[in-house]
C-alpha cells in the first residue's frame, strides 16, 4: 500500500502521455502509413512496402536538398558561436548595461519567424530596402545586389539573416556560462599573471563548455530544421539554390501532392534529425562527465 502511494505521481503524468500520443504519436503513425501506400483517393490505397524510401533515397534533389541543409547549417555553427562568445566576453558583467544588454539581444529572439522573413526581404530589396539601395549606391558589386536573381545574394542575404536572428541565443549561453565561473578562478589567475588570452583558453572556454555544447545542439537542429524564415526570404530560389530539406519535403507534399514519396521523406528526414540528436546528447553527456572528473 506504501508502494503503491509512493508512485500516484506516476497518475499525474498520465495526461502528459495522452496529449503527446494525439499530437505526435499519432500523426506520426499516419505518416507511416501513409508511406508504405499509393493513395488514390480516400478509401483507395495500394500497398506498395518500401517503394517510396527507394525513390526518395536515390532522389538527386533529396541529395541536394540534404548537401545544401549540411553547408548551411555547418556555416551557422561556424560564424554563431564564435560571434556569440565574442559578444558575451564583450558584454558588461553588472550594473544597467548588463541589463540593458541582455534586453536589447534578447529582441530578434521574440520577433516570431516568418515575421524575420519579411522584415528582410523589405530591408534588402534593391529598389526600397536600406540595405539593397544602400549596397547598390556604393557601386562596389559588378552585378547590382538582389538576392531574387542571384544564389550568391540569396545565400549571404539568408546566413545575415540566421546570424542576426540567432547569434542572441549563443551569446545569451555562453554570457550565462560566463557569469558562473567563480571570482577566485580570476583572482588566481591575476595573482598568477596570466594573459587574457590565458584566461579564456584555460578558465573561461573549459567553464563553459557545457553551454557550448547545448549552444551546439540547439543552433545545428533549429538550422536543420530551418522553413519559415527562407521560404519567406527566398522562396527556395533563385532556382533550387535555397531549397533545404524542409523547402523540398513541403514543395513535394503540397504543391505536387505526392503524399506517398512525402511521408517516406519526411520519415528519413525525422531519422537524420534523430540521430545528430542523438550524437550531440552523447557528446552532452561527456562534456558533463569530463567536468564531473576535473
Amino acid at each position: 500500500m506504501e508502494k503503491w502511494a509512493d508512485n500516484k505521481a506516476w497518475f499525474l503524468v498520465l495526461p502528459v502521455f495522452v496529449v503527446v500520443a494525439f499530437s505526435a504519436i499519432i500523426p506520426l503513425m499516419t505518416v507511416v502509413n501513409y508511406s508504405i501506400q499509393d493513395i488514390f483517393g480516400p478509401g483507395n490505397a495500394v500497398f506498395v512496402g518500401t517503394e517510396w524510401f527507394k525513390e526518395m533515397l536515390t532522389d538527386h534533389r533529396l541529395h541536394d536538398a540534404l548537401g545544401r541543409q549540411f553547408v548551411f547549417s555547418g556555416l551557422v555553427l561556424l560564424i554563431e558561436i564564435p560571434l556569440g562568445i565574442l559578444i558575451a566576453l564583450a558584454m558588461p558583467k553588472k550594473g544597467w548595461g548588463a541589463s540593458a544588454s541582455l534586453v536589447t539581444l534578447a529582441i530578434p529572439l521574440l520577433i516570431p519567424w516568418n515575421v524575420i522573413g519579411t522584415i528582410w526581404i523589405i530591408f534588402t530589396r534593391p529598389d526600397i530596402g536600406l540595405f539593397g539601395v544602400g549596397i547598390n549606391s556604393l557601386d562596389l558589386l559588378e552585378i547590382p545586389f538582389d538576392h531574387t536573381a542571384r544564389p550568391a545574394y540569396a545565400w549571404v542575404t539568408l546566413m545575415a539573416m540566421e546570424v542576426w536572428h540567432w547569434t542572441p541565443l549563443v551569446a545569451l549561453l555562453c554570457y550565462a556560462g560566463l557569469r558562473a565561473i567563480p571570482e577566485a578562478y580570476y583572482q588566481a589567475a591575476k595573482i598568477d599573471g596570466a594573459s587574457s588570452w590565458a584566461v579564456f583558453l584555460y578558465i573561461q572556454l573549459p567553464k563553459m563548455r557545457g553551454v557550448l555544447t547545448i549552444a551546439v545542439l540547439l543552433r545545428w537542429m533549429d538550422s536543420f530544421l530551418i522553413y519559415a524564415e527562407p521560404f519567406a526570404l527566398t522562396g527556395g530560389g533563385p532556382g533550387n539554390s535555397t531549397t533545404f530539406l524542409s523547402i523540398y519535403l513541403v514543395k513535394l507534399a503540397t504543391g505536387q501532392f505526392d503524399l506517398g514519396p512525402a511521408a517516406a521523406f519526411s520519415l528519413i528526414y525525422f531519422l537524420i534529425v534523430l540521430l545528430f540528436s542523438f550524437i550531440f546528447y552523447q557528446a552532452l553527456l561527456n562534456v558533463g562527465k569530463g567536468e564531473k572528473t576535473s
